[in-house]
């Protein structure tokens, strides 16, 4: 009967949702501990005073009401508080891309790797380089105006975020390095005292854990709305990793302002798909990738990861919300209004990875607002952005049990009807890559792959070989996704890279564990995935139908293609495509390349070769009536990104440098 409502809940249409809802909540708190569902209840009451002159509040916060322009700045990570990656500059188009020439270039002079997105306001440019410093460069020409250097260590490497008050006269960067959120004036670069104690703020502490034995920072940006900064976390992968509360600071005085506890406490909605007191010793179900804001509504849509830890779940029996979940809470509050659960009980590092996406569709004869989430299970969510509602029935379908003592698997999981996957779910020895060359290696591959458990997506790992596929570094991961967010059409990079799970005992302070050494990632002796080509692909969706509109390879693997094999699509994907008014998509990839597409086919209409491979989001902007497209060229342009015996990662030095393009 349980089960029957769950899946009841998922299915049907919108006006019976708000009745089923409250049946959902009654279940909950009847059935304390027995069953959780993907769904939360919808939280309507007070949805409509928060939005009651919101337009009015924006207007006191003069850098948020920049931010609401026609979409022809980037002073925001990937473009804008929604994430679009989309630019509705227009100047260079699909009649004159092929002209586009290098403007200037900035080195970045430390011989590291950098998948910076830079931010640009009033035509200054701020990007990391020299040793993780935050540079501040002239737009147009690439001089340098100053520098700020941060301590080597870990910092928000694929992003910043800009903050200007009302009257203009203060105006900061934001950013983490080494566990400390840090202020620094955006004329300047100096630091501001004000801000926390002596321009830092640290983001370990608070969590009731001992701030010297965990760590939070992420390696993404924040997002900022009004006077706050919204901050996820990256916890480490293990049993006795940080938790994944979502936090707010005031972004004047650096002061604490809310907390979403994505381990729900004694009380909270949730906290019955959990084992009593989870919040006090698990950690994870954390938003270390990237968030969006609808600043109109003032909700803030935030992706959360796994539970820690990532492969076994014995000690955290229950469906573990809010793991894996797309969350809309009310950004000045922090309180939960609608979430949906893309997996339950994660047991494969299925996180919720790409930022949600924003925009607007015509379904059913009218016109919507929705927010698009992909996975790195290879689906894309799409749902009502005020109610949650999906557009298209999600079906909870059962899925294979686990065999490993102690575990015990959720026995369903959602399925979207619609949109179709963008990435393959199955693996098994057809499949194999034809580009292992070795017959040892070939056969060893094909051994491991037909004596694994094989039963499709969301197979349980265990004590024996376990395919995992889509990999969990398989599907849309961060940056990987853009939107024209007015014709309801969406672009995602896709990586297939199957894994192997295999799990093994232990035993830690009397408790038994079961872990595994890394991620399992499928690597040939050449560093390219065992799957057989395309590996990377670029795929088109017209979210108004629901349909997949095109889907090509994006990218090559040069020592491949120099043999005559060209549409294999690059090898292990970092990179965010941006869409343009002018009918264009870009972005680079590790080959070395960038490319300008046609965003109605997918056809590459020019590229260029720059010293490094690519990574991240592309930049969009104009100076001075003149329209730039930069890119962060500062990664490793090799097969060999990750470790396997005999054949360790490159470690080459990296020819950074940031490349500006325009037009002569």
């Amino acid at each position: 009967m349980i089960v029957g409502l769950h899946r009841l809940l998922i299915v049907t249409k919108a006006r019976k949702h708000e009745k089923i809802f409250s049946q959902q909540d009654f279940v909950f708190s009847c059935f304390r501990g027995l069953f959780s569902c993907s769904r939360g209840s919808i939280l309507l009451i007070g949805i409509a005073l928060s939005l009651q002159g919101a337009h009015l509040r924006a207007l006191r916060f003069g850098g948020q009401a920049r931010a609401q322009g026609p979409r022809s700045a980037w002073s925001d990570y990937s473009g804008g508080a929604d994430s679009a990656q989309y630019s509705a500059l227009r100047q260079i188009d699909r009649s004159n891309v092929h002209t586009l020439k290098v403007a200037w270039t900035y080195p970045t002079l430390d011989q590291a790797g950098y998948s910076f997105n830079p931010l640009v306001v009033d035509g200054v440019m701020y990007v990391l380089a020299k040793n993780n410093a935050v540079v501040a460069l002239d737009a147009a020409s690439g001089k340098e105006l100053w520098l700020h250097e941060n301590r080597r260590g870990k910092i928000t490497t694929h992003g910043i975020n800009y903050w200007e008050s009302q009257d203009r006269s203060d105006r900061r960067l934001l950013f983490a390095n080494n566990e400390q959120l840090k202020a620094i004036d955006a004329r300047t670069g100096q630091l501001i005292p004000s801000f926390g104690a002596s321009g830092l703020v640290d983001l370990r502490a608070g969590l009731e854990r001992d701030p010297s034995t965990i760590a939070v920072q992420s390696t993404m940006p924040g997002r900022v709305f009004e006077n706050l900064i919204i901050l996820g976390s990256a916890t480490n992968q293990e049993y006795d990793s940080a938790p994944g509360d979502i936090r707010a600071y005031d972004v004047r005085s650096g002061k604490l302002t809310w907390t979403f506890h994505t381990i729900p406490r004694e009380g909270e909605f949730g906290a019955e798909t959990w084992p009593k007191d989870a919040w006090k010793t698990i950690g994870g179900a954390n938003a270390w990738a990237e968030m969006s804001v609808d600043e109109k509504r003032g909700i803030v849509y935030i992706p959360t990861g796994s539970p820690k830890y990532n492969f076994y779940g014995g000690n955290r029996k229950g469906a573990n919300l809010f793991g894996d979940c797309l969350l809309a809470l009310d950004a000045r509050t922090g309180k939960r209004l609608w979430h949906f659960q893309m997996v339950h009980h994660d047991i494969w590092d299925y996180d919720n990875a790409t930022a949600p996406k924003l925009l607007t569709v015509r379904h059913d004869g009218k016109m919507v607002d929705v927010v698009a989430q992909a996975g790195k299970t290879g689906f894309l969510y799409v749902f009502d952005r005020v109610t949650g509602e999906p557009l298209w029935p999600i079906e909870e379908r059962p899925v294979p049990r686990s065999d490993l003592p102690g575990e015990e698997a959720w026995p369903t999981q959602p399925f979207p009807t619609a949109p179709p996957p963008f990435a393959r779910q199955t693996f098994t020895a057809a499949d194999l890559s034809p580009f292992i060359e070795d017959p040892q290696e070939r056969a060893r591959f094909l051994d491991d792959i037909k004596s694994a458990r094989n039963e499709g997506l969301f197979t349980p790992p265990g004590l024996r070989n376990t395919i995992e596929m889509p990999g969990n570094n398989g599907g849309s991961n961060w940056s990987g996704a853009a939107v024209d967010p007015e014709h309801g059409t969406m672009f995602i990079v896709s990586k297939d890279f199957p894994c192997m799970l295999k799990l093994s005992p232990s035993t830690v302070s009397g408790s038994l564990r079961y872990s595994m050494q890394g991620f399992g990632f499928m690597v040939t002796s050449s560093g390219l995935s065992a799957i057989a080509p395309p590996w990377t692909t670029l795929t088109a969706y017209d979210l108004n139908t629901g349909t997949i509109t095109w889907k090509i390879p994006l990218g090559e693997v040069p020592e491949i293609a120099a043999k005559g094999f060209t549409q294999t699509g690059g090898h292990f994907p970092k990179v965010g495509p941006v869409v343009t008014a002018g009918g264009l998509i870009f972005t680079g990839t590790r080959d070395r390349e960038i490319r300008a597409l046609d965003v109605n086919t997918g056809k590459v209409l020019w590229k260029a070769e720059v010293d490094a491979a690519l990574e991240g989001i592309p930049a969009i902007y104009e100076v001075n009536g003149k329209q730039y497209v930069v890119f962060c060229a500062a990664a490793r342009a090799t097969t060999h990104t990750h470790s396997i015996p005999g054949h360790p990662a490159s470690t080459a030095p990296i020819p950074g440098a940031y490349v500006a393009f325009a037009l002569p």
